[in-house]
């Protein structure tokens, strides 16, 4: 029967992009009682997922993006001989794990995957697109739930923002004193997980001198450019370029 394996050497191209996103998560955070539109604890859990998955998953990704209940792992060497029954499984079984441990949840989670293969030129084209989709989510969240506060259904919340741009939804909400461009970085923009250098300074008591390491390290990022930006170009050039 091993030859009914027929998907087994299937293989990815490098460099590719994984994005993972939470199954049926709206159920789950409704449970665990998350604050409408963000929360930060589950914003930080899944930040820290990423973390861990730069430190304990052994796959070396080169850059992470998370928004929501999504991240999108770049990875310039896919791991496992770039097969991938193995990225799309062992990859999204890991962050379930991971998030379920972080939250304390007594339900089981998933989370889905697929692989998107890139080239270098199409890395910042793609951060570009999920970034502005961050934005979109953070326009359509904080309306749909200010009007849910104000007692709205579910129903007539969306009715109500049925057919509204984001100029319509932004006056709405600066009627109600939100202004959008005042709110968290991390909402707007989405979260990044890298690797930096830093230096490590030390003594060498043999020489009797002043010694210094650069090591490497796992960062968050909640203070990201807008990636369509000069800025946003150069941040994503430093840290997803091969070079």
């Amino acid at each position: 029967m091993k030859t009914r394996e027929i998907y087994a050497g299937l293989r990815c191209a490098p460099p590719v992009i994984i994005r993972i996103d939470g199954r049926c998560f709206k159920h789950t955070l409704e449970k665990m009682g998350c604050e409408k539109p963000y929360d930060m604890g589950f914003a930080s859990a899944m930040a820290e997922a990423v973390r861990l998955f730069f430190n304990k998953g052994g796959m070396d990704p080169t850059f992470a993006y998370t928004l929501s209940d999504e991240v999108n792992l770049l990875f310039l060497a896919p791991p496992f001989d770039q097969r991938v029954e193995k990225l799309d499984s062992i990859i999204p079984s890991f962050f379930s794990s991971a998030f379920t441990l972080l939250m304390k949840l007594d339900e089981p989670i998933s989370f889905d995957s697929r692989i998107i293969p890139v080239d270098h030129e199409q890395i910042r084209k793609y951060m570009v697109w999920r970034q502005r989709e961050a934005w979109r989510n953070c326009i359509s969240s904080y309306g749909y739930y200010t009007l849910r506060s104000e007692g709205l259904s579910e129903q007539d919340a969306a009715l109500a923002l049925k057919g509204k741009n984001a100029s319509d939804v932004h006056e709405l909400l600066f009627k109600r004193g939100i202004n959008l461009a005042k709110v968290p970085t991390w909402q707007r923009r989405g979260i990044a997980v890298y690797r930096e250098e830093y230096q490590l300074d030390g003594f060498n008591p043999v020489l009797k001198e002043k010694t210094s390491t650069t090591r490497r390290r796992v960062v968050q990022d909640w203070e990201l450019p807008m990636f369509n930006t000069d800025e946003g170009n150069d941040f994503l050039k430093e840290h997803t370029d091969p070079d």
